[in-house]
């Protein structure tokens, strides 16, 4: 079962982001700045930000995602998102005989959950049985894209509204998608001004930019249906 949660965060995010864009404007310092942000000045600054699309103070703000749940299928995704810190469970040093994996909605729909849960345990039992005579780095090399993992993830609240915009899109793979949206509400609680607009462009923009390969509802989105 996917599982998310924000194991730490930069203090008072939308704060110090409103800081850092408003000293790039002022003659003071930052303490004086921020002594002088109430919480109205600070919604004001983000959402101005925000609308002229000036994203650089957001990389200010971190968050730190502990992930677990999801499979090596989705962490692989994950990892293109260079601008982030990773660390993940290594299948090199830790064991994996009685490995966990992730069943896709769509096998449990056809009907195909008994034969996927028995090709798993004949990976199962041919990772057992390379263990025994090869190093464990080298047996996990049979080992299944399904297998659970977990992972740690941290990214600026750019890079995060980046990853929203691409994950969060219907064309996105499922699993990972589910992972945008879990994180997103995560975040939203933590900072709901600096994610306030984060979506796919069919939400934020009234458009889409996958051309052909467009799921084509962003038209129902763009007319408010």
């Amino acid at each position: 079962m996917l599982k998310v949660e924000i194991i730490s965060h930069t203090p008072e995010p939308e704060k110090t982001v409103a800081a850092a864009a408003r000293l790039c404007y002022s003659t003071a310092g930052v303490k004086e700045i921020r002594e002088k942000f109430t919480p109205e000045k600070v919604e004001s600054f983000i959402s101005r930000l925000l609308e002229m699309g000036h994203e650089s103070p957001l990389e200010h703000a971190s968050f730190t995602f502990a992930i677990e749940g999801v499979s090596r299928a989705l962490t692989h995704q994950l990892v293109r998102h260079r601008l982030a810190s990773y660390s993940q469970k290594s299948q090199r040093y830790v064991d994996e005989h009685n490995f966990s994996y992730i069943i896709p909605p769509s096998v449990v729909k056809k009907g195909m959950e008994d034969y996927y849960v028995a090709e798993m345990e004949k990976i199962r039992r041919a990772y057992q049985k390379l263990s025994e005579f090869v190093p464990r780095e080298d047996a996990r090399y049979i080992l299944p894209n399904a297998c659970e993992t977990k992972i740690v993830v941290t990214m600026n609240a750019r890079s995060l509204l980046h990853f929203f915009r691409l994950r969060g899109c219907n064309r996105a793979q499922w699993e990972i998608r589910r992972l945008a949206e879990t994180m997103l509400e995560q975040v939203r609680k933590v900072a709901p001004l600096l994610f306030q607009k984060a979506a796919p462009p069919c939400v934020s923009e009234g458009s889409c930019p996958e051309g052909e390969m467009s799921c084509g509802k962003w038209r129902n989105v763009a007319k408010g249906g």
